[in-house]
């Protein structure tokens, strides 16, 4: 009796390999397609938007020159608690509460383009010299947008529709008022105008011993 016959080994690979080539080409397929169809779809999408920038250039419109020197700088964060509610309707119909961190410095600075005749005495020697000027001043809050943002924020039904229809929604602009307010008043409460009068007095001694004289006096104008 004879024995069955076997097949060679490169007839039962054979299969095997049309089987794997088969199932790659499959799923490089399924990947052309999922990648064409995103393409497709980022180029035929209705509702996609693009950004273009028609800034026209920008203007320059001043120059001034600057005879001040900037003493010092106050770092400061306010939480701003803004509550509007209506008469005779309750909040859930009318009405907002929004709690806004509002963050920003305040430079004080001494201006000396205001200095009085006389402001400045040097000895006939010019080994003496007296300064007086006058205190330094605070400039306007300048908040930070990076770091002045919306922490939470509770509206009314009206309100969220008014909102939706309004040309400006969630205008911001009175929080960053009421920001810029809170924060100058706490400027003004603090030592930055006494730490500022300080440095001047500092930098000008230094300046004006580094010029040859031997005693220098700094006052300020209220100063005997």
């Amino acid at each position: 009796m004879k024995a069955p016959l076997e097949a060679p080994p490169e007839a039962l690979s054979t299969p095997r390999r049309r089987a794997w080539r088969f199932l790659a080409g499959l799923l490089v397929a399924v990947i052309l397609l999922v990648v064409g169809g995103r393409l497709a779809w980022s180029w035929l999408n209705p509702f996609g938007e693009s950004t273009i920038d028609r800034s026209q250039p920008v203007l320059l419109q001043s120059i001034h020159n600057l005879s001040r020197f900037e003493a010092a700088t106050g770092n400061f964060q306010v939480v701003v608690d803004l509550e509007k509610d209506a008469a005779f309707l309750p909040d859930a119909v009318k009405g907002s509460r929004t709690l806004f961190i509002g963050a920003g410095g305040v430079d004080a600075y001494v201006d000396f383009g205001g200095l009085a005749t006389g402001a400045l005495t040097v000895s006939p020697d010019r080994r003496e010299v007296t300064v007086r000027l006058p205190h330094a001043q605070l400039e306007k809050p300048n908040l930070d947008n990076k770091r002045s943002y919306v922490y939470a924020q509770q509206r009314g039904l009206f309100d969220r529709v008014q909102d939706f229809l309004s040309s400006s929604p969630g205008d911001q602009q009175e929080l960053y008022v009421l920001a810029e307010k809170k924060i100058a008043e706490a400027a003004q409460a603090s030592d930055l105008r006494t730490r500022a009068d300080q440095n001047t007095k500092a930098m000008l001694r230094g300046m004006l011993e580094t010029l040859g004289f031997d005693k220098v006096t700094v006052k300020f104008a209220d100063e005997p």
